[in-house]
C-alpha cells in the first residue's frame, strides 16, 4: 500500500485538472513533494496523515513563513482525500503547534516593492530595440494599467483586448485568482499601453492567439509566457534600470500590481474603485498592497 501511495499520488492530482487554475495544482504538487520527500528522508509513512508525523514536519518547517507552512499543510490535506482516506482533522495538538509558530513570527509578511509610474516609465524607455524588448515594453505597460497577476498576463489571448476610438484599449480578465469560475472583469490600458501593444502585435504572427508569446532566439512559439518568465521579466527590467540587483523578494511579477494599486491611492481613487480595478474581493486582500504608499518611492 505504502510503494502505491509513493507513486500515485502524483496521478491523484491529475483529477484536479480544469477544477482548479493549473498554477494552484503545480502549487499542491510542489508542497506536497517537500512532505513526502521529508517523510521518505525518515522512514515515515507520508499518507494516511497521522497526527504524529505532522506535528514532527510542522516543527522542522517552522522557520518557513506562515502562509507557505498553511499552504503544505492544506496540500498535504487534499492528497490524503484524493487517495480515498478519511479527512484529516486538525487535533488540538496540531492547532496549539500551529498557534505557536504563528505566534514566533514577528515580522511583517513579505511584499513585492511597487513599480510606480516614475519607475514604469523608465523601465519602458530601457528595454532594448528588439523584438524581445518590444515584447517586453507591452508586458510591463499592460501589466501595470490591468493590475493584473502574473497568470492573468500570460492567460490573455489576442481577442481579449480591443483598441478603442480614444486610443486606448479595453481587456478582458477572464479568470484571476479571485474568479476561479470565470466572470471576468474588465480592465482599461492607457495610450501608452494601447501604442505598445500594437507595435508588437506587428512583430508576432497572427496566427499565434496568444497576446504574449514565449520567444526563442527571437523566433515566436505558439505558446503562452509561464508565470516565473513574467518574474524574470519584472526584475531584470529594474535591474538594468536601476544597474543594481534588488534585494531577494524585493522586486518580482507582483510589483506593477502592487505599484499600480498604490498609484491609484496617491491619486485619490477609494478603496472600493481600486478594488474593482484589480479584482480584489475582499478589503483585507488589498489592505498589504496600500500600506506602503506614500513611501513607494525609488530614487
Amino acid at each position: 500500500m505504502t510503494h502505491f501511495i509513493k507513486n500515485n499520488w502524483q496521478l491523484e492530482l491529475k483529477r484536479l485538472e480544469g477544477a482548479y487554475a493549473p498554477e494552484t495544482i503545480r502549487s499542491y504538487y510542489n508542497d506536497v513533494k517537500y512532505f513526502v520527500d521529508w517523510c521518505e528522508g525518515r522512514s515515515l509513512a507520508a499518507f494516511p496523515l497521522n497526527e504524529a508525523t505532522v506535528l514532527q514536519y510542522l516543527d522542522a518547517v517552522a522557520g518557513l513563513s506562515f502562509n507557505a507552512i498553511q499552504r503544505r499543510l492544506t496540500a498535504a490535506r487534499k492528497v490524503n482525500r484524493l487517495l480515498g482516506f478519511d479527512e484529516f482533522e486538525l487535533t488540538e495538538e496540531i492547532h496549539l503547534a500551529i498557534r505557536r509558530i504563528k505566534r514566533s513570527k514577528t515580522m511583517r509578511p513579505k511584499q513585492a516593492r511597487g513599480i510606480n509610474i516614475q519607475l514604469l516609465e523608465r523601465v519602458i524607455r530601457a528595454q532594448p530595440d528588439t523584438i524581445t524588448g518590444i515584447r517586453n515594453r507591452a508586458i510591463l505597460s499592460l501589466g501595470y494599467d490591468f493590475l493584473a497577476r502574473r497568470s492573468e498576463l500570460t492567460a490573455l489571448r489576442v481577442w481579449d483586448v480591443e483598441f478603442l476610438k480614444d486610443g486606448t484599449l479595453r481587456g478582458l480578465i477572464r479568470r484571476g485568482k479571485a474568479d476561479q469560475f470565470g466572470r471576468g472583469r474588465l480592465a482599461f490600458g492607457s495610450r501608452r499601453s494601447a501604442k505598445l501593444l500594437r507595435r508588437w502585435l506587428k512583430q508576432k504572427p497572427a496566427e499565434i492567439d496568444w497576446l504574449f508569446c514565449a520567444l526563442n532566439h527571437g523566433n515566436c512559439l505558439d505558446r503562452p509566457l509561464c508565470g516565473r518568465s513574467i518574474n524574470d521579466i519584472v526584475k531584470s527590467a529594474v535591474v538594468k534600470t536601476r544597474g543594481e540587483r534588488p534585494r531577494e523578494h524585493e522586486v518580482s511579477g507582483h510589483s506593477l500590481r502592487v505599484g499600480a494599486a498604490q498609484d491609484l491611492l496617491i491619486k485619490g481613487y477609494d478603496a472600493v474603485a481600486i478594488m474593482r480595478a484589480g479584482g480584489w474581493r475582499s478589503f483585507g486582500a488589498l489592505q498589504g498592497y496600500l500600506a506602503l504608499a506614500e513611501h513607494n518611492v525609488w530614487e
